[in-house]
């Protein structure tokens, strides 16, 4: 393999501001099912190649197998970050954004959580590296998009409850219709609040404060 010259922003990052060390790097890989052709060590071989040119040693290396990016748990994402708040390395790298995160909020909370840590992250695929000036950039393009999805979603709510509201629909938790008379009645009987609960469909407390409370004995 050709040896190739990286440009300046990789050259400089080849060490950590903080420690003027290596950069200590971690790996991670996810294929969604095992078969078909798909294999982490495609994707590893290539992020390893990529620590190599840059002079990061790789200590570590999650793996996914068989995990679809939708699910919130997946064990070796889970190593990854516990192992992160652990300041255990110094970047991740991985092969592509939707290998790493399921969403683009997912992936925004992990870089902020990164960021706070002073740990950088690489996307081979997309050619970002939030040690550079571009890739902070990119972080922050995807933080304002992020910002204005949830905008968009809180106004899309908004002007829903106001439709409905100009349509005379009730909005929230239907009212409960409480009997305080029967509830006394039952009580009288030598019911327990949790039988009068189950007859009357309603919580132990809201029971309870449908009878007047006893006079205080001065």
């Amino acid at each position: 393999m050709a040896t190739q010259t990286l440009p300046q922003t990789l050259r400089s990052s080849q060490t950590s501001p903080e420690t003027n060390r290596p950069v200590r790097a971690t790996l991670y890989a996810r294929v969604s099912t095992a078969h078909n052709g798909q294999n982490p060590g495609v994707q590893l071989r290539e992020l390893r190649e990529y620590c190599q040119r840059r002079g990061w040693p790789v200590l570590s290396e999650y793996v996914d197998v068989g995990i679809s990016g939708a699910r919130e748990r997946r064990p070796g994402l889970d190593r990854l970050l516990a192992d992160a708040h652990r300041r255990r390395f110094d970047a991740v790298v991985v092969w592509r954004f939707d290998r790493f995160a399921r969403s683009v909020s997912h992936l925004l909370r992990a870089l902020e959580n990164f960021k706070a840590l002073g740990i950088e992250f690489v996307s081979l695929s997309e050619q970002v590296d939030t040690s550079t000036p571009t890739g902070k950039m990119v972080f922050t393009v995807l933080g304002a998009v992020a910002e204005l999805e949830r905008s968009l979603i809180a106004e899309r709510v908004k002007a829903g409850l106001r439709n409905a509201r100009a349509k005379g629909k009730r909005l929230g938790r239907p009212r409960v219709i409480v009997d305080a008379r029967r509830i006394a009645a039952l009580r009288a009987q030598g019911r327990s609040w949790r039988k009068i609960t189950v007859e009357t469909g309603i919580s132990k407390g809201t029971a309870q404060r449908a009878l007047p409370s006893p006079p205080k004995i001065v």
